[in-house]
């Protein structure tokens, strides 16, 4: 099918479609008169499919970051034709293995596929045992953006650096709040001795 009737079908603009032909984000090619056709089996696979998008941040004020995470998975649904059928956020540590959200998301069964941006916006370490687990059931994970490190050596020296360098700096911002409030009780108990 054309691009411009493939747009109009999964609702987007034609740029939008265009652009995502452009980024290779889209199953289609280019004929000699400069016709671009869009694979219609994407199309059929994608409404059988059931799809969950999974985003993670790792604290409340990363609130912005979340919602820019859901708009970009849910342009790629858009542009494979995916129908999502369930939408999981969730506020905590990538090392964090007690996230209900993701457990739920994960032992629901009639999810085929689940979308997300990074590995690491799944889990910090042990991703693929979570995907060689799903590929027994006939489910897949698919990531937006794979990571650029190929050596796992690296890649898990990283995620560590990365997340200690966040608790560090999560426990300073806690530690300096405890004291601010510590100081305001402390002047609140003097104002009223006097």
């Amino acid at each position: 099918m054309k691009l411009s009737a493939y747009a109009k079908k999964i609702g987007i603009a034609y740029v939008t479609a265009y652009r995502w032909y452009r980024s290779g984000k889209l199953k289609a090619y280019q004929t000699e008169s400069g016709t671009i056709i869009v694979d219609d089996t994407v199309i059929e696979i994608a409404t059988e499919t059931k799809v969950a998008l999974y985003a993670r941040v790792s604290s409340h004020d990363q609130k912005d970051d979340l919602v820019r995470q859901l708009d970009r998975l849910r342009n790629y649904a858009t542009g494979r034709g995916y129908q999502v059928s369930q939408i999981v956020t969730e506020m905590a540590s990538g090392l964090n293995d007690s996230r209900p959200k993701l457990t739920r998301l994960l032992l629901d069964t009639t999810i085929n596929v689940i979308i997300v941006e990074h590995k690491e916006r799944l889990t910090r370490f042990g991703f693929n045992y979570i995907e060689t687990l799903l590929q027994t059931q006939g489910r897949r994970i698919e990531i937006i953006f794979p990571d650029e490190v190929q050596d796992d050596l690296v890649a898990d020296f990283i995620a560590i650096i990365t997340s200690m360098s966040a608790r560090i700096y999560g426990r300073r911002g806690n530690k300096n709040r405890a004291e601010r409030i510590k100081t305001c009780i402390e002047k609140v108990a003097q104002d009223d001795c006097d």
